[in-house]
């Protein structure tokens, strides 16, 4: 099952981007709820490694699993 970047707990930090292996996290078009950048996991290219969870430095900013209510996808 994909994991979910939550888009108002994003603080765009990226270290997510770069450890990713498949490459299925992207920057989001615009500001978040608490105006910083922030990322987005595309779920059918997600492979489940789980490391973006252990990288990320923002508590709760990653949940390992598929929430798109809790993740705004663009489309």
């Amino acid at each position: 099952m994909p994991h979910t970047i939550v888009t108002d707990i994003c603080e765009g930090v990226a270290d997510c981007v770069d450890a990713c292996p498949v490459a299925c996290i992207h920057d989001g078009p615009s500001k978040n709820a608490k105006g910083t950048d922030w990322y987005w996991i595309d779920f059918t290219t997600c492979i489940d490694c789980g490391i973006c969870l252990q990288v990320c430095p923002v508590e709760g900013a990653i949940v390992p699993e598929e929430r798109p209510d809790l993740q705004k996808t663009p489309q």
